[in-house]
């Protein structure tokens, strides 16, 4: 009897530290990874649509990730969309004529920030805000526009 009550203690342990490690995984493989934060630095940047990026989307340089969305407002002076973006601290020789564009990984995916570096002697610093941004592809409009489109051709 006492030996049976050993073993189901050790299997329920095993089966707890089971858990605990796929919990962990799933952590470490999904993008709400804040365990490990690094040291950034913040920047904004203005759109006119974001479509449906979210705060903790990722910002890549050349497909890698090197921060995180912090914040999407709407500026009440513009009627844009404000989005804080928190950059890694050791990418902070980004030129500050940068550009962001909001993209989508895959046709439906999540939506992300690209930065595309310019060319400016200067880097971008806390605080600082990037001028040049494009906004978000939202696929309903190109339907739209591509429907309008052939709405109007002439029959041939």
């Amino acid at each position: 009897m006492n030996q049976t009550r050993l073993m189901e203690l050790v299997v329920g342990l095993f089966i707890c530290l089971g858990l605990a490690a796929m919990f962990l995984l799933t952590l470490q493989v999904s993008t709400q990874n804040d365990l490990k934060r690094d040291a950034s630095y913040e920047i904004t940047a203005r759109f006119d649509n974001v479509g449906s990026l979210r705060v903790r989307a990722p910002i890549t340089l050349a497909g890698v990730r090197i921060g995180r969305v912090t914040a999407v407002d709407v500026n009440p002076e513009t009627f844009q969309a404000e989005v804080k973006l928190a950059i890694e601290q050791r990418y902070d020789k980004l030129p500050s004529d940068s550009s962001a564009a909001i993209q989508t990984a895959g046709i439906l995916g999540e939506q992300y920030i690209a930065l595309q570096p310019g060319g400016a002697m200067e880097n971008l610093k806390g605080g600082d805000r990037i001028s040049f941004t494009q906004s978000a592809v939202v696929l309903e409009n190109l339907i739209g526009r591509f429907l309008a489109q052939t709405g109007n051709e002439p029959n041939k």
